[in-house]
């Protein structure tokens, strides 16, 4: 049965109704990958399909908000929170790479390299609570527009603010614990959600996977001709 999870692990099955759903999308894309026979091209069809999930679930968020008269502030050219520290699993890594070198031309590649470097440095003495504070624009960020738009991580995508200000408050006023981003929750735990049943599914097939922050992630794959998971 398409989304049936087998054997659910313990400490997984206090999920309510909504985390039980996204995390048997994300675990039945993992298992087509992997039942196909596992290769890049199983993988970044599954990845994609992953993605167009939450972009499409976004969409009606943001379509029910505006029938409610209820903003979205987020918008293109918007990039306040393409500062901060992003995380990603390392086969969304692999697929980001992937698609960097296919349409990267060689200076905008040796561009990227740069300011990924550039941000390694400036991060690395850094403690991990420091990390999270640190505002530095994320190497993919050119001209105020992610220039990986399209295979950026989920990270990226579920982020949905309500209110601009609070954004603009996170990035000047970082050390300002009783601010965070208005965001909306519900897209948060189901990219969560689909993310760690997708794990699940290439831990069942023996692909460990990691995460890094984007720039740490970066600097392994658009160094590297082979799929570091």
């Amino acid at each position: 049965m398409p989304g049936k999870i087998k054997n659910m692990p313990p400490e997984q099955k206090h999920f309510n109704e909504n985390d039980r759903i996204f995390y048997a999308d994300g675990y039945r894309l993992g298992q087509t990958a992997v039942s196909q026979g596992f290769s890049n091209k199983t993988l970044f069809t599954a990845i994609e399909l992953l993605y167009a999930g939450i972009d499409s679930l976004n969409d009606s968020i943001i379509a029910l908000a505006s029938r409610q008269n209820k903003g979205i502030d987020c918008f293109k050219g918007c990039h306040w929170c393409c500062h901060q520290a992003v995380f990603a699993n390392s086969y969304e890594l692999h697929f980001l790479s992937e698609q960097i070198k296919s349409n990267f031309k060689p200076e905008e590649l040796s561009e990227l390299v740069r300011r990924t470097d550039q941000k390694l440095k400036l991060t690395a003495d850094l403690t991990e609570s420091e990390i999270l504070k640190f505002k530095s624009p994320c190497p993919l960020l050119v001209d105020g527009s992610c220039s990986a738009y399209d295979a950026r991580p989920m990270a990226c995508r579920i982020y949905l603010s309500t209110k601009l200000e609070t954004c603009l408050e996170f990035y000047h006023h970082p050390e300002n614990e009783a601010n965070f981003p208005a965001l909306i929750e519900f897209p948060l735990r189901a990219g969560q959600m689909m993310n760690e049943g997708f794990r699940a599914s290439l831990k069942e097939f023996g692909v460990e996977t990691a995460e890094f922050r984007l720039e740490n992630g970066l600097n392994i794959v658009l160094k590297n001709n082979q799929p570091n998971f």
